[in-house]
C-alpha cells in the first residue's frame, strides 16, 4: 500500500526522510549495538541525542541564553496546570483570550490555583476569529497573560500578538510551532506538544526564561516543578527517549530544508493554494475570517452535513485522510504541518474540484 497523504490534526504525518532514517536506526543506532529504546538515558549515546536536541532548537528558533529548553512528558495539557502553579505564586492571578478549546481548558485548570481574568472571547461566533483586544481590561498585576497562538480545531491564529508590557506573555505553539519565524525573546514562555510539527506525541517542549523558574507555590508536585526539570536537563527521571531522538531527526529535516524561514514560505504557498481554492469555490467555504485564518489548520464546510460526510468518504478512498473536522464544529479540516508536501495539498484541491464538479 503507498502512503496516504494525512490531513490529521494530531498525531500528524511526519517527514517520510524522518521515517525513513528511524527505520534504519531502527535495530541499532549508531554503532551503539542496541536501539535508541533499548539504551538508557544516563548513557553517552544518549546523552549526544537529547542535547544535540536541545542544540537544534536554541538555533532553529534562536533561543536566547537566558531561556531554558525543557523536553517534559504528560502532554501540553499538563502545562494547564504547571504554568500556573509555577508562574502565579506573586499576585495569583493571570489574564487569559479564550479562542477556542484548548484556551478554555486552560483557563478551566487556571482557575483551580490563581484567578483567572478572562481578557476576550469569540465563543460567540465558534471561534472563527481572534477577538480584538481592549488593553483597559488588561491587569496591571497579572503574573502572566495567556494564549493559544494557534487554533488546531478552529483555525485561527494570533497574527499580532497582545502588548502586555513587563507581564510575561504565555503561548500555547502546540500547532504552529517552528512553522513561521518567532521572536522568542517577546515570551515569557512557549510550549508545544510534538505530535504535530515537531515528531510523534509522548514529549512536550517548553522554552521558559530563567527568571520565572523557581517560583513554584508549595502544592506543586515535584514532576510539575519547573525548577527540577531545568536542573536536571530535562532528566530528572526517565524522559520520552525515543520521542526525543525522533524530534532531533525532524528539526535535522528542518535545519536541512534551509531552517523555519525557508519552511515559512513553503506554508505560506500551501495555504494560499488551500485558502484560494475555498474563496473562489461555490461548494466549499472556509469558516474562518480572513485576517485571523491559520495557515497551519484550515476548516471548511459544504453548508450540508451529509455532502460533508459524502466527501469526507470520498477523499479517504481517492488517498486524502483525516479530512473530517473536530467533533464540535463539524464540517472538514485540513492539518497542512511542516510535513505535508505541497503536492499534497494541490492533489488535495484538484480532488475538490472534481468532487464540485461532480456533486454540483
Amino acid at each position: 500500500m503507498s502512503r496516504v497523504y494525512n490531513f490529521s490534526a494530531g498525531p500528524s504525518m511526519l517527514p517520510e526522510e524522518v521515517l525513513k532514517k528511524a527505520q534504519a536506526e531502527m535495530v541499532e543506532y549508531g554503532s551503539a549495538g542496541m536501539s535508541v529504546m533499548e539504551m538508557s538515558h544516563r548513557s553517552k549515546d544518549y546523552e549526544e541525542i537529547i542535547n544535540g536536541c536541545e542544540a537544534l532548537v536554541r538555533e532553529l528558533m534562536n533561543v536566547p541564553d537566558n531561556y531554558k529548553v525543557l523536553f517534559l512528558q504528560g502532554g501540553a495539557s499538563s502545562q494547564f496546570a504547571m504554568i500556573p502553579m509555577n508562574l502565579g505564586n506573586k499576585n495569583k492571578k493571570c489574564d487569559i483570550v479564550i479562542t477556542g478549546q484548548w484556551a478554555k481548558k486552560a483557563a478551566a485548570e487556571a482557575k483551580r490555583y490563581i484567578t483567572v481574568n478572562e481578557i476576550a472571547s469569540s465563543a460567540d461566533k465558534t471561534f472563527s476569529y481572534i477577538p480584538k483586544l481592549d488593553k483597559s481590561k488588561f491587569s496591571k498585576d497579572a503574573d502572566y497573560f495567556y494564549i493559544c497562538m494557534n487554533n488546531t480545531i478552529y483555525g485561527t491564529k494570533f497574527n499580532e500578538l497582545p502588548d502586555t508590557g513587563d507581564i510575561p506573555l504565555v503561548a500555547d505553539i502546540s500547532s504552529n510551532v517552528m512553522s513561521e519565524v518567532m521572536d522568542v525573546s517577546k515570551f515569557g514562555m512557549l510550549f508545544a506538544g510534538a505530535q504535530k510539527n515537531l515528531g510523534p506525541a509522548g514529549v512536550t517542549l517548553c522554552i521558559i526564561r530563567e527568571d520565572l523558574i523557581g517560583n513554584a507555590m508549595d502544592i506543586t508536585p515535584t514532576m510539575f516543578n519547573y525548577q527540577i526539570h531545568a536542573d536536571n536537563g530535562s532528566m530528572y527521571n526517565t524522559p520520552p527517549t525515543y520521542a526525543i531522538y525522533i524530534m532531533k531527526l525532524v528539526l535535522e529535516w528542518i535545519k536541512e530544508k534551509g531552517g523555519i524561514a525557508a519552511i515559512q514560505k513553503i506554508n505560506e504557498e500551501k495555504a494560499k493554494i488551500l485558502y484560494d481554492f475555498l474563496d473562489s469555490s461555490k461548494m466549499f467555504k472556509g469558516t474562518v475570517v480572513k485576517e485571523d485564518r491559520s495557515i497551519m489548520n484550515v476548516p471548511f464546510v459544504t453548508g450540508n452535513e451529509e455532502l460533508d460526510a459524502k466527501f469526507v468518504k470520498a477523499a479517504k478512498e481517492a488517498g486524502f485522510v483525516n479530512l473530517k473536522g473536530h467533533r464540535t464544529v463539524g464540517g472538514m479540516r485540513a492539518s497542512i504541518y511542516n510535513a505535508m508536501p505541497v503536492e499534497g495539498v494541490a492533489a488535495l484541491v484538484e480532488f475538490m474540484k472534481k468532487f464540485e464538479a461532480e456533486n454540483a
